[in-house]
């Protein structure tokens, strides 16, 4: 089905005309903006719901991963620690066990947003156009949560946080425990090639997906107003012109 406005211009001047013309097309603009918002809505919520669903596994494999991994390590050498009567056997745990405490604190004190996001955004009610507008709004700040935390943990400040501690274990090991200086450089050689694994490894899913949210739904006018479809039809008549807008 499609609409006319049919409108005939005579002893009218070229501005006047234009003018008009002006006003008809921001209206069809507008128009066709609003052409099904609800819809729309429920579509993008659907689409962060099911982009952050597809993260959750990995963001949750290497965050889990880590945080145990650094943890049984520093409960084992603990245990070889208390175990062992060598005293650069007791040194060498000891510093081991602090490193990867501090790696396991870290995991704590940076949660994994991907893997906590989507039941967050599946336990907000929206069952009302209202409640999902609101929805949305939740649904794009853990999208973008999710996102930003991704970038963090590849940033330039984890590999210098992470730098900075295997620097301290290699000077502790070469200067504290009075080692050579090979020791302390195989002692930070060994913990770099482990954080800059745990950081290398890290899921950057939501980065992608983020991104493509919003080249695809917050740039330019969205695509439910493609279907509204616009024509103008100018005709000369006697005395003027006869403007046709059908949609």
């Amino acid at each position: 089905m499609s609409c006319h406005y049919t409108l005939k211009v005579q002893n009218l001047n070229i501005g006047a005309v234009l003018f008009m013309l002006i006003l008809i097309f921001q209206y069809s603009k507008l128009s066709a903006q609003n052409g099904n918002p609800d819809s729309l809505t429920k579509e993008q919520i659907q689409y962060i719901q099911n982009s952050l669903e597809l993260g959750k596994p990995a963001a949750k494999l290497w965050w889990n991963g880590w945080l145990y991994g650094y943890s049984a390590a520093t409960v084992g050498q603990g245990i070889v620690f208390l175990a062992s009567n060598e005293l650069k056997t007791r040194q060498d745990m000891a510093l081991g066990a602090a490193t990867t405490f501090i790696g396991a604190a870290g995991q704590l004190l940076m949660p994994m947003d991907p893997m906590f996001a989507p039941d967050k955004l599946a336990r907000i009610p929206g069952d009302t156009p209202e409640a999902r507008i609101l929805k949305l709004q939740n649904a794009e700040e853990l999208f973008e949560a999710s996102a930003a935390r991704e970038k963090e943990g590849r940033s330039w400040k984890m590999h210098a946080i992470s730098g900075a501690v295997n620097v301290g274990s290699g000077l502790v090991t070469w200067l504290g425990f009075d080692r050579t200086i090979s020791a302390g450089l195989w002692n930070f050689a060994l913990n770099t090639a482990i954080t800059e694994t745990q950081i290398w490894t890290q899921p950057t899913r939501a980065i992608k997906d983020y991104k493509q949210y919003c080249e695809k739904y917050k740039s330019g006018v969205p695509q439910a107003s493609d279907k509204l479809k616009t024509s103008l039809f100018v005709n000369a008549i006697p005395g003027g012109v006869s403007l046709r807008l059908v949609f």
